[in-house]
């Protein structure tokens, strides 16, 4: 019993740890090469070779969509087109008018030189005349109604003098473009299909056109008139179409406003991607003869919906063109240049 305690537990004890630090060794240093071994020797390669895409026939649809507003035509100043006072007010305010109909009256007195005479005495007699008066009817420019109307009864006002302010009523569709929108409709027709959500069926725009934002008020700023009818103040290029009289629109409301530019069917087209340049020239690279450079070729446009752009010259179908157009290489070259005070 003494030597199973003196010789053989000491014994398995040390044989205990002998195995506990030889599979410590194993784990420390042969680990990492098993592990190694079983995991992939090399990363795959990578095919860093532009990809090409072939000159092709296809549709070109230059449907530019953007979102709009509607918005109040801009009122349009009354203005006094003579000198004098203020004689009478034939339309007050919030009145219709129609285009032509007369909403004030203006007297103007001009003063005549007196009248010389010579009396039974050979005595010359200067008889002073009454100024010669005119009246004249200011009438409305167009129809609608008269937002405002500031000319009182012998009041004073002079010729361009701000008296009024008339409204047409009607209503327009705005949208503002983006560069890229912008060149797209170099050639816009002269309507527009709206769509209102939740409102009538899509409709007609007529009097497409193309034009600087306007201010932030089409009024006068001395008549204090409602700026409501102005379009936003920022700046940019906005497209302008007038709502058919009678559909159920409202300011305020917002539409999705579709300009249709063109078609074009079975024409040779590109991506976007391939081509620099997005209007009239751009450049695109045919692949290299024998894998070779790529070859910098410039080319004629036509449409482009956005995705797709017609080539009209420069290239033929089955040409074949970098997908991408190759980007500067901008690797910063070591001058060889030393430390200061080298």
């Amino acid at each position: 019993m003494r030597a199973l305690r003196s010789v053989v537990l000491p014994t398995l004890r040390l044989l205990v740890w002998v195995v506990i630090a030889v599979a410590l060794a194993v784990l420390a240093f042969r680990g990492p090469a098993t592990e190694q071994a079983s995991g992939p020797s090399e990363a795959p390669p990578v095919d860093l070779a532009s990809p090409l895409v072939p000159v092709s026939l296809g549709t070109v649809s230059n449907v530019v969509s953007v979102q709009g507003t509607v918005a109040a035509d801009p009122a349009t100043p009354v203005r006094a087109t003579a000198a004098g006072t203020v004689r009478r007010v034939l339309a007050a305010q919030g009145a219709a008018v129609t285009a032509g109909q007369p909403v004030l009256e203006i007297r103007s007195e001009t003063e005549r030189d007196p009248v010389t005479s010579t009396d039974a005495d050979g005595n010359t007699v200067v008889t002073p005349r009454e100024p010669l008066v005119t009246t004249t009817t200011v009438k409305a420019a167009s129809a609608g109604t008269l937002t405002a109307m500031t000319a009182l009864v012998d009041q004073v006002v002079a010729v361009g003098d701000t008296v009024g302010e008339l409204s047409p009523g009607t209503l327009s569709i705005t949208a503002t473009l983006t560069q890229d929108e912008q060149f797209r409709l170099l050639a816009p027709p002269t309507t527009a299909e709206v769509t209102v959500q939740g409102g009538p069926a899509p409709f007609t725009c007529a009097g497409l056109a193309l034009g600087a934002a306007t201010s932030t008020s089409g009024t006068d700023p001395s008549t204090g008139g409602d700026p409501s009818g102005g379009t936003s103040g920022a700046p940019g290029t906005t497209a302008r179409c007038s709502v058919p009289a009678g559909t159920a629109v409202f300011p305020g409301m917002a539409a999705t406003v579709d300009v249709d530019a063109g078609t074009a069917a079975d024409v040779l087209t590109l991506p976007i991607t391939a081509v620099q340049g997005s209007v009239q020239n751009g450049t695109v690279w045919l692949a290299g003869p024998d894998g070779g450079d790529p070859v910098e070729t410039p080319v004629t446009l036509g449409l482009n919906d956005g995705s797709l752009v017609q080539i009209t010259g420069g290239v033929a179908e089955g040409d074949q063109v970098l997908e991408f157009v190759p980007v500067p290489d901008d690797t910063v070259v070591d001058g060889g240049m030393g430390g200061f005070g080298g």
